[in-house]
């Protein structure tokens, strides 16, 4: 199992165990963590699974996929350079201790 770590637009660290091969808007849901919305179910068809990547995992996550850029246009929180949609982060052991940082709100 790999480890992702969420932190909320608070502060409050939540480590959870993710399943390889799953993606961070699943992991997220699993584990009831607050700020990820994913109204879409994971199909990039909204923006309510936006998250920030730690600066130090945006490479290791790769770069964002065809139509995300367009997706996170609608977001509610503000785009940075390593805004992501959740649903498009496949978990893999090269993940362990990602940290995903999340956006005030989502809705």
């Amino acid at each position: 199992m790999t480890k992702i770590i969420f932190i909320s637009h608070d502060g409050t660290e939540t480590a959870v165990e993710a399943i390889d091969g799953d993606n961070v808007m699943r992991t997220a849901l699993a584990n009831d963590i607050d700020g990820i919305v994913a109204e879409c179910g994971g199909s990039m068809m909204c923006a309510t699974c936006h998250c920030y990547v730690d600066g130090a995992w945006k490479e290791r996550t790769g770069p964002r996929s065809d139509g995300e850029d367009d997706m996170l246009e609608s977001a509610s929180s503000e785009v940075r350079p390593t805004s992501r949609l959740s649903c498009q982060i496949r978990i893999s052991p090269d993940l362990d201790g990602l940290v995903i940082h999340l956006p005030e709100s989502q809705t």
